[in-house]
């Protein structure tokens, strides 16, 4: 009878491998998140190395309306994966994703120089005890605003040849005020794993505040020289870690 028993608890255990073995595969669907003051396009170089390398790429156009919208439109994007998702997101868009991370589909995020708020933390709450190098924000009515053209280069894309940096300022997405001001109600990288790219030169945000968001969530972390821009300035390196969260992203 133990015997059996044994015989039994042995196959049990054997298929709860098989299963695992089959869940820890490579996540293959890979969604990225803009931030403010910038659009999708931005990730262009970052997903063409992806898609080279074998990656369902999809590129979230948040209508920075509020978080909520931008939330739900990431969420949109998720619910078009045929499986798990590794979800990406630059700057505000770490803020989307920490919000919309908490769909089933998403197995691993990435935030690439970006915020990471815990709930109820809001921008002022968090770049408090370590400021913005730079905040020249121009209001541009109805509560929207959108990063002064005339120092957009050296505030957020300082490594980039003038030309690029100058066609990121026109393209620039209005953002409205109070999505930067409202906070989440429960962070994703609680229970997802978490992956972080340090922008090591960036103006935005702080780095030392990017140090300090990823290591309060445990995340896998990299110092990449960069400017807030690193996305769009260092894609290789950006793509290095967006697939190594997505072979090592199983829970």
């Amino acid at each position: 009878m133990f015997k059996k028993l044994a015989v039994s608890l042995s196959c049990i255990v054997a298929a709860l491998c098989v299963s695992g073995a089959v869940y820890a595969k490579p996540v293959n669907n890979i969604v990225l998140v803009h931030g403010a003051y910038a659009d999708g396009s931005g990730w262009k170089a970052v997903s063409d190395v992806l898609t080279k390398d074998g990656y369902q790429v999809s590129i979230v156009q948040e209508p920075e309306t509020s978080l909520e919208d931008d939330a739900a439109a990431t969420r949109r994007i998720i619910a078009l994966q045929d499986g798990p998702v590794i979800l990406v997101g630059h700057s505000y868009g770490g803020i989307v994703i920490s919000d919309a991370g908490n769909d089933q589909k998403v197995q691993g995020l990435v935030y690439v120089a970006a915020l990471m708020p815990d709930a109820g933390e809001s921008i002022p709450s968090l770049v408090k005890s370590k400021p913005l190098a730079t905040n020249n924000v121009i209001p541009i009515g109805n509560g929207f605003q959108i990063l002064n053209p005339k120092s957009f280069a050296q505030d957020f894309a300082a490594d980039l040849p003038p030309e690029q940096a100058a066609f990121m300022a026109k393209s620039q997405v209005p953002i409205a005020a109070k999505a930067l001001n409202t906070s989440i109600t429960q962070a994703a990288w609680h229970s997802e794993p978490s992956w972080y790219a340090v922008a090591t030169e960036d103006h935005k945000i702080n780095p030392d505040l990017e140090r300090y968001m990823a290591a309060r969530a445990g995340s896998k972390t990299v110092e990449i020289k960069g400017s807030h821009a690193v996305y769009v300035s260092q894609p290789e390196a950006v793509a290095k870690l967006i697939e190594e969260a997505a072979n090592g992203s199983s829970k």
